[in-house]
């Protein structure tokens, strides 16, 4: 299991909703309605998030509600181009972590001019 910069393997579903601003309901809404979207479950039957899952929730997220394709349109098209979508949200992942890295450069160089 790949361990991410957070030093973290699973999240919780609460977690992933607050990464994208969602209601844990929809989570479990898009797990229903999306066949790749298939986190773990505990012995309590808590869902259990790997990086993997949350970049699905990202790429099912970007296509709803940034892209505007209804759950139908959406299906079509990660059954058509999945990799392409994988791919798109891994760099769009890669450009927030280094735009965040920068940002804490940026602050820790402001706060040596003080």
């Amino acid at each position: 299991m790949e361990e991410n910069s957070t030093g973290k393997y699973y999240y919780s579903i609460g977690e992933v909703a607050k990464m994208f601003g969602v209601t844990t309901s929809m989570i479990r809404y898009w797990e229903n309605e999306f066949d790749v979207l298939r986190p773990r479950k505990n012995k309590k039957g808590n869902r259990l998030f790997t990086q993997r899952d949350v970049r699905y929730v990202h790429m099912i997220y970007h296509l709803t509600k940034v892209k505007g394709y209804t759950l139908a349109g959406a299906k079509m098209a990660l059954k058509e181009k999945f990799s392409e979508y994988e791919e798109r949200v891994m760099l769009l992942e890669t450009l927030d972590k280094t735009r965040k890295f920068l940002e804490g450069i940026d602050k820790e160089l402001a706060a040596k001019k003080s």
